[in-house]
């Protein structure tokens, strides 16, 4: 069953030494991320999954030990989805994301894994986090994605004035643990608008199913154009 989760966004500028001169701008985000990450650790969960997005290629489980590398976005560091065996598929850069907030948090509550929620239809997903919930007495999950991409005219994809509309109802389902609301996302329009969160947060939905959880939006803001959010279910 799942008995906690933490929301966050997944761009890799969160680590500083890709944002270089900008990385003061995303430390509300990493100061809510940690916040929201306390939560995981205080749920003394059997088994933590890291959920992100990731293309077909990358769809499905990801073992304890899964290396991810942020070399093409210039850095030279490596993580580590927890310790264990170096697996063969890298991490897709959200799971990646995930691995470093993780060790930056020094993670070691609970074993900990990953899954790469590909371009899945609704159904899809919210049967992915069913399956993910029952795997342990107690699991958390740590839900890497962003919301739309379009809410400036810099932003990756363009301005679109549909974008603030959209993130401004996932923002409130994530803070309210809303799942209806979450598994109603639209998922054309989500991919239209770029927002790579929705598959994660809608495996959220199912894996949350009958626990009750209460959500917190620990953060809101679009500081380059792309809807970030950081929540705290438990």
């Amino acid at each position: 069953m799942l008995v906690a989760a933490a929301v966050c966004p997944a761009p890799p500028m969160l680590l500083p030494e890709l944002a270089t001169g900008a990385a003061a701008e995303l430390g509300d985000a990493r100061t809510a991320c940690s916040d929201a990450l306390s939560v995981l650790t205080a749920s003394r969960p059997d088994l933590l999954v890291v959920v992100g997005a990731a293309d077909p290629d990358h769809h499905g489980p990801y073992p304890q030990g899964a290396r991810g590398t942020f070399r093409g976005f210039g850095a030279g560091a490596d993580v580590r989805l927890g310790e264990g065996e170096e697996g063969p598929r890298l991490l897709p850069t959200a799971l990646a994301v995930g691995a470093w907030l993780l060790g930056r948090a020094g993670w070691g509550a609970a074993p900990v894994e990953g899954f790469g929620a590909g371009p899945l239809d609704t159904g899809r997903c919210l049967e992915a986090g069913r399956e993910l919930a029952a795997r342990e007495a107690r699991v958390a999950l740590l839900v890497m994605g962003d919301g739309s991409a379009c809410r400036s005219l810099k932003a990756p994809g363009y301005l679109d004035e549909r974008a603030a509309a959209f993130d401004a109802e996932a923002a409130r389902a994530l803070g309210a643990a809303d799942l209806p609301a979450l598994a109603a996302l639209d998922a054309g329009l989500a991919a239209e608008l770029q927002a790579a969160g929705r598959a994660p947060w809608q495996v959220l939905a199912g894996a949350a199913e009958g626990a009750g959880l209460e959500g917190r939006l620990l953060y809101e803001d679009a500081p380059y154009g792309v809807g970030y959010f950081v929540a705290a279910w438990s």
